[in-house]
Parts: structure tokens; C-alpha cells; sequence
């Protein structure tokens, strides 16, 4: 049977909605933790998308409303927290494989009885809104969480604090498809999505396809944002990372990178190229990225494979 050909339509843009009134998330937790994060990065999407690795000390004080939905997992020991808004409360252990979501424009009083280490992820409301508006179902208010158990976007929180070790362009599409990712889960648990059959489930178009690839192989670094890619395509993010996968069985950053090792085994067949000029023509800061990741990719270092083809 010929695979399914899905065509999306582009959803026209809604009156925007007021955004929460509140400093930047990322602000607010300097000033309650009292302390700077230990990393910091940029997703580099449309929606001004942030990550932080935070350690802190015991603290009691009201988190004043934010104007970025804030979700986070714990990396250290297991920690007693409390939230109190008005006549609310709840309670949880801190945790590895818990989350705490904590919705934009929202105010609480936290009280952390010990030292913590945690991964916070900044979204927009205007993300999450588009999320929803994207997954046709009927959705409701945000619902915060205190430490609720949930490995799978743990997991996820603490692969998009981890480097890829690949070239600056790869790492940022890695961090994109994670955060798209993250942004969908936090929609369907948090907000009430319910899932209808319209979802898209078909793969690209043979000629949107085949531009995705021509993109994604492009030395030009713009090219390499999801935002761009998907817009080509006339999709969403979320829609066109599901096509991508089901055309190829990758998602764009898997297709990439074994595209770039690809090229590398190419290169390394010439005896005369050097693997470090190897490592810097695919984008590699340092011969020992290049060399992990076509270790991971191959099982056998760059020397190693070029002795066993020889």
C-alpha cells in the first residue's frame, strides 16, 4: 500500500490573547533562590524558550506571578516541599523523575526545607496556547502540579539540560525537538487535552521531503531552526516533527546527524585528509566531540574505522 500523503493546513492566527502579567520567570527565581543558575541556555525558537540548572538553599518566600509557565524536575537528594496559595495547599517530595508546574501569572508561597538541585524550562503562554490550539481538542485551565511523579518529562527536562556534543547547529535542533516535545506533554497533563482521531498520522509530501532534506544538509545555520523547517512545510513544529519521523524513521535531528557521519565516513576514507581538519570541515568544536560522536554512531573511533576500511 502507498504510505499516506497528509496535507496541513496552516490554523490563521488568533486575536492574541492577553499574556500574564509578571516578570520573566527566569528573574523571579534569581531574586527567591538568591543565587545565579549554574547554566543557562537559550532554545533559540520564536518563543523566547529558556533553560536553567539551578543549586539552591533552604528558602521561604512568595514566588511572585511570572509571566512564563514554569516546569522543573529535581537532580539531587529527595527534598520536603509546600506550596500555599490562599486557602491552597499542597505538598511533595522533591524528587528525581518529578515535576512541579507552576502556571504563568501564578503566586504562591514556597517553603523548601533543604538544599536543591533542579532543571527549570521557561515556555511562553503563547506556546502552550498554540500547543493546544495545534492538538484539536477541547482543553482547560492550566493545572499546577507540586512534585508530581512523572519520569517520562523528567527525563526529558534533564536531556535537554545535557549537551549533544555536536556541532552548534545540531545542538540547538536537538534542544528545539526537546522543547517542542516537553511543550506537548506539559499541554496534555497539565491543561486537558483531550486527543481526537483528526491528529495527523501520515508523513510528508515527497517534494516537502525532499526540501526538508535539502534544508537540513544546507551549510547555511538558519536553516537548521525547527521553526524554519516546519514553516517551509507549512506546518507546526509538533506536526511536522511526527510527519518527519514517519517519512524517514528519524526525527530531523537523528536525520542530520547521520547525514554529518555520513559525510564524516566519506572524508575519512581520502588517507591523505587529517581527522582533525575532518572534525572542523562537519562543524566539530574539538577532535573529542568528533570522536565521541562517531564512536556512538559507529561503535569504533575515527582512527580505528579508517584502519578497519583501509
Amino acid at each position: 500500500m502507498a504510505p499516506l500523503d497528509f496535507k496541513f493546513r496552516r490554523l490563521a492566527a488568533p486575536v492574541a490573547a492577553p499574556q500574564p502579567a509578571g516578570v520573566p520567570a527566569d528573574r523571579e527565581m534569581e531574586r527567591v533562590l538568591r543565587t545565579t543558575p549554574l547554566e543557562a541556555f537559550e532554545i533559540n525558537d520564536p518563543f523566547d524558550t529558556r533553560l536553567a540548572r539551578w543549586k539552591h538553599e533552604p528558602f521561604h518566600e512568595v514566588v511572585q506571578p511570572m509571566s512564563d509557565h514554569v516546569i522543573m524536575t529535581y537532580l539531587g537528594p529527595m527534598q520536603r516541599l509546600e506550596r500555599r496559595s490562599g486557602r491552597q495547599y499542597s505538598s511533595g517530595m522533591g524528587r528525581r523523575g518529578s515535576i512541579t508546574f507552576i502556571p504563568a501569572g501564578s503566586s504562591s508561597r514556597w517553603d523548601i526545607h533543604g538544599p536543591m538541585e533542579i532543571v527549570q524550562l521557561y515556555l511562553s503562554p503563547e506556546l502552550l496556547d498554540r500547543v493546544a490550539r495545534e492538538c484539536f481538542g477541547p482543553t482547560r485551565s492550566l493545572i499546577e502540579s507540586t512534585a508530581r511523579p512523572d519520569n517520562a518529562l523528567a527525563t526529558l527536562l534533564e536531556m535537554a539540560l545535557r549537551s549533544s556534543g555536536e556541532p552548534g547547529q545540531m545542538e540547538a535542533l536537538y534542544r528545539q525537538q526537546l522543547a517542542s516535545l516537553i511543550a506537548v506533554h506539559v499541554v496534555k497533563t497539565h491543561a486537558g487535552i483531550a486527543e481526537t482521531d483528526s491528529k495527523a498520522s501520515g508523513g510528508l509530501s515527497p517534494a516537502v521531503l525532499r526540501m526538508s532534506m535539502e534544508r537540513l544538509s544546507s551549510q547555511f545555520e538558519e536553516d537548521f531552526s525547527l521553526e524554519t523547517l516546519a514553516n517551509a512545510a507549512n506546518l507546526s513544529r509538533f506536526h511536522f516533527c511526527r510527519a518527519f519521523k514517519k517519512s524517514t524513521g528519524m526525527t530531523p535531528h537523528e536525520w542530520l546527524r547521520q547525514r554529518r557521519m555520513e559525510q564524516a565516513m566519506t572524508l575519512l576514507r581520502d588517507p591523505i585528509m587529517q581527522i582533525t581538519d575532518i572534525a572542523g570541515l562537519l562543524g566539530y568544536a574539538t577532535l573529542t566531540a568528533f570522536s565521541v560522536a562517531f564512536k556512538r554512531h559507529t561503535g569504533l573511533t575515527p582512527g580505528d574505522w579508517r584502519r578497519a576500511v583501509a
